[in-house]
């Protein structure tokens, strides 16, 4: 992990060594100058991350290193020193592009707080440039599939797209794909190069869900330390991603519902109110409909979230896109892994396209990733998948015989028989009951085989 390296510049010397022992033990690189000129030469050598700037500089005053700091490097953040007699200065301080500035005497406390959180802020623009800068190289997500309910769904996605909609609703069981369907919607919009922003409503308590959407003032609360700017603040222009939308608290679908009207909030223990442009898109894999008939889901939201409603549908009912999906897996896989995995044999195949996916495009791309660490072979083979994915396919042994075809030199029937014996066992995960079931034998008959082919002492 990344240390933040802070340079303090003070004529001080008591001052700067202070800070340099106090910025240490948080953790910090730390470097130091007593005047203007030696400042600038440490931040062309030593490139900080911020500068803790003393604004009363013998020599080179604090604002003319301000403006230098500012040319070298717009980024950096610079956190102005200041007298209580010099705030005029620090006011033009902050017009010249200063994050902040602190008063002497300062509290060391204080100081950290305002330190963190200018990083903080920093890091977040870094990262939002990120996801901007690989959002224009890579475009929006993949969606693969053949099938006409693919096909169908992509029409409409780019209608979505393409319209100012501001609401979205997707619904659809687990491991449709309802957050790349959120992404491909927001990268292939005129939002792409503005922040998309997800959260479960799941997995955060309510206590908290309202502070990380609409943020929260210092003190607003026992452990608000700082102020903190919401999901929606932060997104603004942007997209917000609801995943599990149908777990969100009622209390808290009421504030939602507020903010939906207007896209106006304020933050918690705040007077100030906050307008953004944000486009929401909310998911759920819950019936909404029966949350609303048991009182669980509020009837207005759900009409106001669903200005465009998305259903996905689960992967056993698009059957023909099992393979394209898993083929798709196999190549990012053989790139994870350096593998070389060139398809998948037909009895895979058949195998496959006769489960029913009940963890649907994510369960398969789990078996995938599976196959493609255990496996050697340049082929995919039904060796390769899951025991209980073989044994729940209905038509799984079946699909082994109807594509097994006789040599023209013949075969060694024990050898098939010996081979079925030992499929039927490891499917069923040596179950004998199920498996002389499989092969339509009684259990003792089954036993004898067992006996006769080493697999039962």
């Amino acid at each position: 992990m990344k240390r933040n390296k802070l340079l303090v510049v003070d004529d001080e010397h008591l001052i700067r060594w202070s800070l340099e022992q106090n910025l240490k033990k948080q953790g910090y690189e730390v470097v130091t100058a007593g005047s203007g000129e030696d400042a600038l030469r440490l931040l062309r050598e030593e490139q900080p991350d911020l500068v803790l700037l003393d604004i009363q500089l013998p020599g080179m005053s604090g604002l003319d290193v301000l403006e230098k700091i500012k040319e070298h490097d717009d980024d950096i953040i610079v956190i102005m020193v200041t007298a209580n007699s010099g705030l005029e200065n620090a006011v033009n301080a902050m017009r010249l592009g200063a994050y902040d500035y602190i008063s002497k005497p300062f509290n060391l406390d204080e100081l950290s707080i305002i330190v963190r959180k200018a990083l903080d802020t920093s890091d977040l623009k870094q990262e939002v440039v990120r996801l901007r800068s690989e959002t224009k190289k890579n475009g929006p997500p993949n969606i693969i599939g053949d099938s006409r309910q693919v096909k169908s769904l992509m029409e409409v996605l780019d209608k979505v797209a393409r319209s100012e909609a501001s609401t979205v609703l997707v619904q659809g069981e687990s491991g449709t794909g309802k957050e790349l369907v959120a992404k491909w919607i927001h990268y292939s919009s005129n939002r792409a190069d503005k922040p998309f922003i997800a959260i479960n409503c799941a997995a955060v308590p309510a206590t908290l869900l309202e502070s990380e959407l609409f943020g929260h003032e210092k003190g607003a609360f026992t452990d608000a330390k700082n102020t903190k700017k919401g999901l929606f603040e932060l997104a603004d222009g942007g997209t917000v991603f609801l995943d599990e939308i149908g777990d969100m608290d009622m209390g808290m679908q009421a504030k939602l519902l507020r903010f939906l009207e207007d896209r106006s909030f304020r933050r918690i223990g705040g007077g100030r109110v906050f307008t953004v442009d944000v486009r929401i898109i909310s998911a759920t894999n819950k019936d909404l409909q029966k949350s609303i008939e048991e009182k669980t889901f509020r009837n207005d939201l759900y009409y106001r979230l669903q200005v465009i409603p998305i259903f996905l549908p689960p992967l056993r009912e698009r059957k023909e896109d099992i393979i394209p999906l898993a083929n798709h897996f196999i190549n990012l896989y053989n790139k994870d892994f350096n593998k070389k995995v060139a398809g998948i044999n037909g009895v895979a195949e058949r195998i496959m396209t006769d489960y029913s996916w009940p963890g649907n495009i994510r369960e398969l791309k789990n078996v995938i990733e599976r196959a493609i660490i255990l496996g050697n072979d340049e082929t995919l083979l039904h060796e390769h998948l899951p025991l209980e994915i073989v044994a729940k396919a209905s038509s799984e042994v079946s699909v082994q015989v109807s594509s097994f075809c006789l040599p023209p030199e013949g075969i060694d029937i024990e050898h098939v028989e010996k081979e079925l014996i030992r499929q039927a066992l490891e499917i069923t995960e040596w179950n004998q009951s199920k498996a002389a079931k499989k092969l339509s034998l009684g259990v003792d008959a089954f036993r004898y085989r067992m006996k006769k082919f080493g697999f039962l002492k």
